[in-house]
């Protein structure tokens, strides 16, 4: 089964907020952590049933980047909905609870 991914407007914002620093910062990086999203997100469409966060959220690491999708599967409708795009080195207290 495949499932439909949609990201959320907080995950877009903080995705949009990573790819500014690396631009800042990098010339290869923005490009690496956008495949990087699109490698995961591949991945969540097939089989999003990774590792069991809180509840019903769950979590993805990013490869080569710190960073963790989080997200929550609605079987009934197929699909994957990205709640952030967390930092790894951020305050724990600030992660999506659903």
């Amino acid at each position: 089964m495949v499932y439909k991914v949609i990201v959320s407007p907080r995950a877009q914002k903080e995705i949009e907020n990573s790819i500014d620093y690396y631009t800042a910062n990098s010339t290869n990086a923005p490009q690496n952590f956008v495949a990087s999203l699109k490698n995961s997100y591949s991945q969540l469409a097939v089989n999003p049933y990774c590792r069991l966060r809180y509840k019903d959220v769950r979590s993805l690491k990013l490869r080569k980047f710190p960073f963790s999708l989080y997200f929550v599967i609605h079987e009934s409708s197929n699909t994957v909905r990205v709640l952030s795009c967390f930092h790894d080195k951020r305050d724990p207290v600030k992660l999506p609870r659903s």
